[in-house]
């Protein structure tokens, strides 16, 4: 830990020509830009899955219910995997 604060402390102390600081002043700026405008894709969420595909959780289905039938018998079905209801 001291190794590293150490190297970050030397690195801080020596001295950065002015360019050298306009220029990374100028990146950081342009990066800023960019995001702010939204030139960068945005993330989106999955889409909901339709009745009859394969799901795990309620969420995952557009009706918001994953149906995970009961095996033979009456007892759970151990999968974690079911069907979205349509």
């Amino acid at each position: 830990m001291n190794n590293k604060f150490d190297e970050l402390t030397k690195s801080l102390a020596q001295s950065v020509t002015r360019r050298a600081a306009l220029k990374k002043f100028g990146v950081g700026l342009a990066g800023m830009a960019v995001t702010a405008f939204g030139l960068v894709n945005k993330a989106e969420a999955a889409p909901c899955r339709p009745g009859g595909e394969r799901c795990s959780e309620n969420s995952q289905c557009c009706s918001g219910y994953c149906y995970n039938p009961p095996l033979p018998g009456g007892k759970n079905n151990a999968t974690k995997f079911g069907m979205c209801t349509y």
